[in-house]
C-alpha cells in the first residue's frame, strides 16, 4: 500500500499542496507584500526542494498582425530551503518582499498576480495563483494627476509588447494615453502618451509622446512621415513635485 501511495504522489495523486495567504489584495508600487505559504502534506512523506514566489503580469503581444495576451514574470523570490513535509502535516512559512516600482498598475485589461510554486522532489510540482491590485507609486500618481489638471483625460491604459525604442528590463511597457479635452492643448494635440521608464523612491523617468494635430497639407505629409510625433524624456525628482504642473505645461507646449 505504501508503494502505491508513493507512486500516486509521484504523479500528483495525494501529493503535497500549497496555498499562499497574502496580507492584502491591493498594493501600491513599491509597497512590501507580507504573507504566509501554507503547505499541506499528502499521503506520504515528501521532500520539498524549494518554494518560489513569482510576480507576473499580462501584456498584449503581437505576432504576424495577430494580438494575444501573454504572461511575463516581473520578479522571482525564493522563500524556503529544502525541507521534508510529512504525510497529513501542515507547515506555514512566512515571507515578505518588495514590489518593484516599475510593476504595471492593474488598469484596463492588465492583471498582476503572485504565483507560488512548490518544487517537489520526484513528484508533480504544486502551484497557487493570487491576483492583486496594483496602484501607481506616489511619483507616478502625481504625474498622472498633474497631466489631468492640464486639461487631459485618460482615455486608455495598455500594457503591451515593447518596441526596440523602449527596451528595458521587461518585454513590455505600459502606456497611458491621454486626449486633450479642455485648456491650452485642446485643438493643438491629438493625444499625449506617457510611459514610466524607470522609478525609484526618489525619482521617476518618463517618456512622453506628443502627437500634434495635422494642419493642412503640410500636416498631412508630417503625419504620413510620423513627423507629427515627438518623444521627450524627462526625469522628475522630489524637488520637482511642487512645480511639476508648470514644467509639464512648458515641455508639452514646446512640442505641440
Amino acid at each position: 500500500m505504501a508503494f502505491f501511495k508513493k507512486l500516486g504522489a509521484s504523479i500528483g495523486i495525494g501529493s503535497a499542496k500549497v496555498d499562499t495567504k497574502l496580507g492584502n489584495s491591493s498594493y501600491e508600487a513599491g509597497d512590501q507584500i507580507k504573507g504566509e505559504v501554507e503547505i499541506y502534506g499528502g499521503n506520504v512523506e515528501q521532500q520539498i526542494n524549494a518554494i518560489y514566489l513569482t510576480l507576473y503580469t499580462t501584456y498584449i503581444k503581437e505576432v504576424d498582425d495577430n494580438k494575444y495576451t501573454a504572461n511575463a514574470p516581473i520578479q522571482k523570490f525564493k522563500v524556503s530551503d529544502p525541507f521534508i513535509i510529512n504525510a497529513d502535516e501542515t507547515k506555514k512559512i512566512p515571507f515578505s518582499f518588495t514590489i518593484p516600482f516599475d510593476v504595471p498598475i492593474t488598469a484596463g485589461r492588465t492583471k498582476v498576480w503572485v504565483a507560488t510554486e512548490l518544487d517537489i522532489q520526484s513528484g508533480v510540482d504544486s502551484e497557487d495563483k493570487d491576483y492583486i491590485d496594483i496602484r501607481p507609486s506616489k511619483f507616478a500618481s502625481r504625474v498622472l494627476d498633474v497631466v489631468q489638471q492640464l486639461g487631459f483625460r485618460l482615455r486608455e491604459v495598455e500594457c503591451k509588447q515593447a518596441s526596440y525604442k523602449y527596451k528595458g528590463n521587461y518585454p513590455f511597457i505600459q502606456e497611458f494615453e491621454f486626449v486633450p479635452t479642455s485648456g491650452t492643448f485642446r485643438g493643438r494635440l491629438d493625444e499625449l502618451e506617457i510611459v514610466f521608464l524607470s522609478q525609484t523612491q526618489s525619482q521617476v523617468e518618463i517618456l512622453m509622446q506628443v502627437d500634434r494635430k495635422a494642419r493642412g497639407l503640410g500636416g498631412f505629409l508630417a503625419e504620413a512621415l510620423d513627423a507629427d510625433e515627438t518623444h521627450v524624456r524627462m526625469t522628475v525628482t522630489q524637488q520637482d513635485l511642487l512645480t511639476l504642473g508648470e514644467q509639464l505645461r512648458q515641455v508639452i507646449s514646446r512640442y505641440s
